[in-house]
């Protein structure tokens, strides 16, 4: 924004120090001279200086006197407001000067920079420390998409790949295989869909451009699990599934891929045969969940730290050719997080992974929530 050069707030802030200072000394000059001065000889207030001052007539000691000491009082007030005001006014903004220096470097692209202000708590140190803290939070932001972007280049420049490499051989090879070529071009090319279809719902619920109603839970994971109950029953993993209603605010699109997702990485992350998986729903007073738990494998505290990051697929533990895209449970947190819940991922002491959606709970039409059972999922 293109602006006018005006004052500095420094010159401002000495110059109001200075015009306060002025004003005040003249409103004391003022009541001195009309409370004690206005009708009484000089002689009468100052006794001992009556040698010296004799030579004056008390009673000229009237306005005119009195104006000229009040003149010589006031500028001595300004040149000393002025000048105090300078510098009780480049005291108090230092912190400014910083928090302003920290903002141009942070717009320089700087973000690890930090203001740090020391001393005891007052506006400008709320100031800085607020600051801090986001430039930390947009510091972390800015390496988790520069992390991103590069995972996600990776994995669709896989894709395209393979796909060059298949229509390379197809074309030094006019024998080759034509109807295995397509078959393994589709594949590839449904990879590539899926991907793409997956980094486009993790930007949207991120973006939380979505409209909010009042959502089931309970209909949500019913749905999830009867759509992949096929998957389940093709592999041997048994579902179980025990819902309670759980009402939520947020979009039923979304917080269905998330039920989803959740059991899709339940039955295609499980034990090779006779694998099974937990669904189900509880509401509390204040908040609703969505748990997944299944069978699997014993995990590392380590490594379930890591499965919600992007591309981040386990794969020690994943069926063959149900890798997925590595953004089922990065989608699910993105979606739990942008209808202001949680996601919590635990690892069963007996093998496997137990998921927890947490969600704010949805308020009945009374304006409070409806009596439902407290939440208190049992371990397996």
């Amino acid at each position: 924004m293109n602006r006018a050069p005006g004052l500095s707030v420094r010159l401002k802030l000495a110059l109001s120090y200075a015009g306060f200072l002025m004003l005040a000394g003249a409103l004391l000059l003022t009541a001195v001279w009309v409370f004690l001065l206005r009708d009484r000889p000089i002689s009468s207030l100052v006794p001992r200086l009556d040698n010296v001052l004799r030579v004056f007539d008390p009673t000229n000691f009237g306005p005119s006197v009195f104006g000229t000491a009040a003149a010589v009082v006031l500028g001595f007030l300004l040149a000393f407001g002025l000048v105090g005001g300078w510098f009780l006014a480049g005291r108090m903004l230092a912190p400014l000067t910083r928090i302003t220096d920290a903002t141009r470097m942070a717009a320089n692209g700087l973000l690890s920079h930090q203001i740090r202000m020391e001393g005891r708590n007052d506006e400008f140190r709320e100031l800085a420390d607020a600051f801090d803290g986001m430039l930390t939070r947009l510091a972390a932001h800015v390496a988790e998409q520069k992390r991103f972007a590069a995972n996600a280049s990776h994995e669709l420049r896989t894709p395209l790949a393979i796909t060059q490499a298949l229509l390379d051989v197809a074309d030094s090879d006019p024998d080759h295989e034509r109807v295995q070529l397509i078959e393994r071009l589709r594949i590839v090319n449904a990879r590539a869909i899926a991907l793409t279809e997956a980094l486009l719902l993790l930007s949207r619920s991120d973006q939380r451009s979505f409209a909010r109603e009042r959502v089931d839970l309970s209909l949500l994971a019913e749905e999830a699990a009867e759509t992949l109950l096929p998957l389940a029953e093709k592999h041997g993993i048994g579902l179980e599934v025990s819902c309670e209603a759980a009402l939520a605010i947020g979009s039923p699109t979304l917080l269905l891929q998330l039920a989803t997702n959740l059991v899709h990485n339940a039955i295609v992350h499980n034990l090779p045969e006779r694998g099974s998986v937990w669904i189900t729903t509880q509401s509390g007073p204040t908040s609703v969940a969505l748990s997944v738990e299944n069978t699997g494998e014993k995990l590392g505290p380590e490594l379930v730290s890591t499965l919600v990051e992007p591309f981040q697929r386990g794969t020690e533990r994943t069926r063959d050719g149900h890798a997925g895209v590595g953004l089922g449970l990065a989608i699910a947190e993105s979606i739990a997080r942008a209808h202001e819940g949680t996601l919590t991922l635990v690892p069963r002491s007996a093998g496997g992974l137990r998921v927890t959606v947490e969600l704010p709970r949805a308020i009945g039409p009374q304006g409070v929530p409806r009596p439902m059972p407290s939440p208190g999922f049992g371990s397996k």
